[in-house]
């Protein structure tokens, strides 16, 4: 595939230029112009590749393309075209790789490419549901409460994962302070009470030998320390490629102490709201369920998803095969097997989300509460064990000296 800037009119004269990415001839580029009233008059290969000239391999924050989706719901709502929209957003956008996005996915529309392709070109920044969402409204003529609804769906999104982020981020400090102590204490402490003992000639019990030991592994190993940590990273990395060891780890966080309640209930709540915001313009169940576990992000909740959609096609309530398994709480399996019935699946599934919501945010005061004096007691006991052996020498020199 190559790139080319072009230059052409239609009927009445106006002129449109441009760049087409991904097309093989100017053949090819004569006739997709042709396909939107354009006549092609000038077309030059740049030397730019394809692939180097795609934008978007930076990283777009997650609150960034909140405010893209109500903004881009907003002013489609207000009467603007969608090119219009994405002129002003492109023009508005404070990030360089966001404005280079949504520049590709504007030419992409000036030339005639569908929404659903224009976005989908850019994977690595807007998820499956957004691109199904855009599909559903651009062919259901319900793109402005498809937008909408996207919007709401991204803030809510957005809003679990710092709720999530906010329970993981104490144990997370505590235990990198813990870190940074003991390794404090390893490589300035020990030393000294280590050439204290040698000109006392005080026989060194066990707990300080092995302190000592790990001193002068710091201190002289970091090199040999450095290489193993990054050969455990990557080693790690590589397995988790695995798509077994990837299921297990999936499976280990939903049931693992302390966190596992957490970790299934939001599971649960972007399944249940990715699949409700689907649902509600026109997205058939099917493949609602597909896009809502590729969304949930979870090998255990992919292959509930399966199940799933096997009950749908064989004309079985969804409710059933939900309450089969311990991922879904009995609140969600109720409001969906009502939302079934009374054929509001969509509204049910949205409300029993927002409960969903609220029960996370009150896991996780509960986790902090419970969190903080747990991890100050263990962090206390961890410093507590090394001075304990630093000092036993001492203890035992002062009772031979009585």
């Amino acid at each position: 595939m190559a790139v080319y800037s072009y230059i052409a009119k239609d009927v009445k004269g106006n002129r449109l230029a441009g760049t087409y990415r991904d097309i093989e001839t100017v053949s090819a580029l004569r006739d997709e112009l042709a396909k939107i009233g354009y006549t092609l008059q000038k077309a030059c290969k740049t030397k730019e590749k394809a692939h180097a000239d795609k934008p978007g391999r930076g990283r777009v924050r997650q609150r960034d393309l909140v405010a893209f989706a109500y903004q881009f719901a907003g002013m489609y709502s207000a009467g603007l075209s969608v090119l219009q929209c994405l002129q002003t957003l492109e023009d508005q956008a404070e990030s360089g790789t966001f404005k280079a996005i949504l520049s590709d996915i504007r030419q992409s529309v000036e030339i005639g490419s569908s929404l659903k392709k224009a976005f989908g070109r850019h994977e690595q920044v807007f998820s499956h549901f957004f691109v199904g969402m855009i599909e559903a409204g651009e062919t259901g003529g319900k793109l402005a409460l498809s937008l909408e609804m996207s919007a709401v769906y991204l803030e809510k999104r957005f809003e679990l994962q710092q709720k999530i982020k906010s329970a993981f981020l104490y144990p997370m400090v505590v235990g990198v302070v813990c870190l940074i102590v003991v390794t404090a204490m390893l490589l300035f402490v020990v030393p000294m009470f280590e050439k204290l003992y040698a000109r006392l000639h005080v026989q060194l019990p066990g707990p300080t030998q092995f302190l000592i030991f790990l001193s002068g592994l710091l201190r002289g190993g970091w090199i040999v320390i450095a290489v193993v940590v990054a050969g455990l990273v990557f080693g790690i990395r590589k397995l988790l490629r695995n798509p077994a060891v990837r299921a297990w780890v999936d499976d280990f966080k939903l049931w693992m102490p302390v966190f596992g309640k957490l970790n299934r209930m939001s599971v649960a709540a972007r399944f249940t709201r990715t699949l409700s915001t689907l649902v509600s313009v026109g997205v058939p169940l099917i493949d609602a369920l597909d896009v809502a576990q590729t969304v949930a992000h979870n090998a255990s909740m992919s292959r509930i998803a399966k199940e799933l959609q096997e009950s749908v096609r064989t004309g079985h309530p969804i409710a059933h095969s939900m309450k089969a398994h311990g991922l879904f709480p009995p609140m969600i399996v109720q409001m969906v097997d009502s939302g079934e019935q009374a054929g509001i699946l969509a509204t049910m599934l949205a409300k029993g989300s927002d409960f969903l919501d609220r029960d996370i945010d009150r896991l996780v005061a509960s986790l902090l509460v419970k969190l903080e004096p747990a991890l100050t007691l263990v962090m206390g006991l961890i410093i507590g064990l090394i001075l304990m052996g630093v000092y036993l020498p001492m203890f035992d020199y002062m009772s031979h000296l009585r």
